[in-house]
C-alpha cells in the first residue's frame, strides 16, 4: 500500500462506554452483522485502525477467528510516525498478530490481546461486559467461574468485542483493541462495528474511511 492511500480523518471522539449490563448486552447485539468474511475483516480492522490514528496513545489492532490456534484476518505494520504504511496483508501467521497504530506500543499489549480474546471466546461475551458484570473483580471472576491456575490465561479488562453474524448463535471472530482506557478500547470497536453493520445493510459492503 503506498503511503499516501491512508488518509488520517478528524478525530472524533468516543461515546462514553454503558457500564450497565443491559446497555452492553444491547451494544453487542447492535453489532451483528450480516455476515463474516476475510474482506470485511480486512475493511473494519482498517477502519478501526484509522480511527485510532487520531488518538495520542498508541494502540493494538487484532482480529482473529475464534478458533485455536486462532488464524489471524487482519494485520498491519506501522512506521514510527503515522499516516504512512508500510504494508497491510490479510491471512497471515497467528504469531504476527498485531496492528501497531503508533510507536510507542509494546510486547505487553500483546499479552493483553491474547488474554482478552481468550476471555471472550470463553464466555461470549465482550470483556467489557465481564468487568462490569464483576465490578473490575478480578479474583471473583476466578472464584465464581473456577478458573483455578488458568485464571491468568483471561483479562476481563475491556477492548475484547465479540463478533456475531445472523443467524449463527455463537460469534464467529473476536476483535481486540489495547493500548487507551479500557472502555475507550471497547467503545472504539463497539462504534466501528455498527458502522461496519449499517454500510453492509445499506448495500455498501462496508467501506473504508
Amino acid at each position: 500500500m503506498a503511503t499516501d492511500d491512508v488518509q488520517i480523518p478528524q478525530h472524533v471522539g468516543l461515546s462514553e462506554a454503558p457500564r450497565d449490563i443491559e446497555a452492553i448486552k444491547a451494544q453487542e447485539k447492535e453489532s451483528t452483522l450480516p455476515y463474516w468474511d476475510a474482506s470485511v475483516a480486512f475493511k473494519l480492522g482498517y477502519n478501526i485502525r484509522t480511527r485510532l490514528l487520531t488518538f495520542e496513545r498508541p494502540a493494538v489492532v487484532n482480529i482473529s477467528t475464534i478458533s485455536t490456534p486462532g488464524h489471524v484476518l487482519f494485520h498491519s505494520v506501522c512506521p514510527m510516525q503515522p499516516p504512512f504504511v508500510k504494508y497491510i496483508n490479510v491471512d497471515i501467521d497467528f504469531a504476527k498478530h498485531t496492528q501497531v497504530t503508533h510507536s510507542g506500543t509494546a510486547l505487553d499489549n500483546d499479552f493483553w490481546v491474547a488474554r482478552k480474546r481468550a476471555a471472550v471466546i470463553r464466555f461470549n461475551a465482550s470483556t467489557w461486559r465481564l468487568q462490569n458484570q464483576f465490578e473490575g473483580n478480578e479474583e471473583a471472576f476466578k472464584a465464581k467461574m473456577g478458573l483455578g491456575e488458568t485464571a491468568k490465561d483471561y483479562a476481563i479488562h475491556g477492548g475484547g468485542v465479540p463478533v456475531f453474524i445472523k443467524n449463527c448463535d455463537g460469534p464467529v471472530a473476536v476483535v481486540v483493541v489495547s493500548g487507551l482506557k479500557q472502555w475507550d478500547d471497547h467503545q472504539v470497536v463497539i462504534e466501528e462495528l455498527g458502522k461496519m453493520r449499517k454500510d453492509m445493510e445499506s448495500g455498501k459492503g462496508g467501506t473504508l474511511v
